[in-house]
């Protein structure tokens, strides 16, 4: 049965969607079989992301009861495949309905990842039921952390499984908020620290992934590590004569190791 992954933030324009995005892909780097599911229903963008505009069978119609879960499944590259949401549908439909519909594709893919919506309504609270793990993303901003801990606490209310948070577009200036105190004030490890890189935007611009197109910048080794971690895969990053004279390693690694030893032993 495949392991649903649902990626959450309560604020637009953190990166989330390029989150699950990248995550994705480095999964399926693997060799795993993964599905982008885009559970922003109301406000949906991850077909964007691969120039996918108006597929005539969509999530919107699996949860109105139009069309079975098999039928919004797109193709995208080797081992990965997207379920798009309809830009504009007209008609009644229950997206308390996912985690019910997405049990019919369990068997076909190794990981499902869930892309949200940045509101607390009843999408974002689908995908929280839906997901058999939750990833958190923020950036190291007041206004962010403070629209973060409302997402952190609905989830716990939920009894929601948040195991980490992907720390985004960090541009490592002194005005940034550390990951100390964002780990302080959550409760929740920083699983991957994602700087901001414009390559990632040139990737968009591509209808491409980072780690598709530059495999061997840092952002993306990030993501294949947060990857391994994720799906009990041991995962090698290049030599680094930086990384081979530092005397500690970083939290983010020593977090990722923790969950590594917790989940897979």
């Amino acid at each position: 049965m495949g392991k649903i992954i649902g990626v959450v933030s309560l604020k637009g324009g953190v990166g989330k969607t390029s989150t699950v995005v990248e995550l994705g892909y480095a999964i399926a780097s693997f060799g795993k079989k993964v599905l982008l599911v885009d559970g922003n229903l109301s406000a949906p963008n991850l077909g964007l992301y691969f120039n996918v505009l108006e597929p005539e069978i969509t999530l919107h119609h699996v949860l109105a009861r139009k069309a079975h879960p098999s039928d919004a499944v797109y193709e995208l590259d080797k081992n990965i495949d997207i379920m798009p949401a309809s830009l504009f549908f007209r008609g009644e439909f229950n997206s308390l309905k996912l985690k019910e519909k997405l049990r019919l594709l369990r068997r076909k893919y190794d990981y499902i990842l869930l892309d949200s919506s940045p509101s607390l309504n009843e999408e974002t609270l689908a995908v929280m039921l839906a997901s058999d793990i939750i990833l958190v993303v923020t950036t190291p901003d007041h206004v962010t952390l403070g629209t973060t801990i409302k997402a952190v606490k609905k989830a716990r209310q939920r009894g929601a499984p948040i195991k980490g948070i992907v720390l985004n577009k960090v541009h490592d200036k002194d005005f940034e908020l550390s990951l100390s105190d964002i780990e302080n004030v959550l409760g929740i490890p920083v699983l991957a620290v994602i700087r901001y890189n414009l390559d990632l935007l040139k990737s968009l611009s591509e209808f491409n992934s980072l780690v598709n197109t530059k495999p061997k910048v840092k952002e993306s080794h990030e993501y294949k590590i947060l990857a391994a971690t994720l799906i009990g895969e041991k995962y090698k990053k290049p030599f680094s004569l930086k990384k081979f004279f530092s005397i500690a390693p970083k939290k983010e690694e020593i977090n990722r190791t923790i969950y590594y030893e917790q989940v897979f032993g």
